[in-house]
């Protein structure tokens, strides 16, 4: 899916290509409350108004650097990933890149249709990862999981829980819903 207004190839691929790799090096640079279009604009070397073009406000593209991050981390997974490896890489990402953690925190709930259209995408994409590493579970256990998820994330994307700790949390919150069966013994 595309992170922007409109479907984009060729050069304009390159100008949008431009703008989310320099969003990504700003906000390295710049706390989010100092990040504005215009300067992601500057950085990389378009009008502004070009950049307005192809991102309707700073939420729409932050959320569009991580919506492409978060593809890159998603599609790393093979069959037979577990859990703990799909909320780990996720995880990962987010640890690595602390002040576009921080950021995405206040994007990703911004009241934009853009960023709400990126945050379902998002969202669905996460889930469909959970759902193959979980398999066969109910419904209630995809929900607690999906919830706990995106709650952890808030918490470490706030500095109250660290990104790492997340992917064992989600892990037991899965055994304690589903637990193994009990192996049965014979009587003799």
């Amino acid at each position: 899916m595309e992170p922007v207004r409109r479907i984009v190839d060729g050069r304009r691929a390159d100008t949008v290509q431009r703008l989310l790799d320099a969003a990504l090096d700003e906000i390295r640079e710049v706390a989010y409350g100092d990040l504005t279009v215009r300067t992601v604009a500057k950085r990389a070397e378009v009008s502004p108004a070009t950049a307005y073009t192809y991102f309707a406000s700073k939420d729409h593209l932050i959320s569009s650097v991580v919506w492409r991050q978060m593809q890159e981390v998603i599609t790393s997974f093979g069959d037979g990933a577990s859990l703990s490896d799909v909320v780990g890489g996720i995880t990962a990402f987010f640890a690595e890149e602390p002040e576009l953690s921080r950021a995405c925190t206040t994007a990703l709930l911004a009241d934009d249709p853009e960023v709400a259209r990126l945050r379902d995408e998002m969202t669905g994409a996460v889930a469909r990862a959970f759902a193959g590493a979980l398999g066969g579970v109910t419904r209630t256990t995809m929900d607690a999981v999906s919830m706990g998820f995106i709650g952890g994330m808030v918490l470490a994307g706030q500095g109250y829980l660290g990104f790492d700790e997340i992917a064992g949390r989600l892990t037991a919150i899965v055994e304690q819903l589903n637990p193994a069966p009990a192996r049965r013994t014979r009587k003799r």
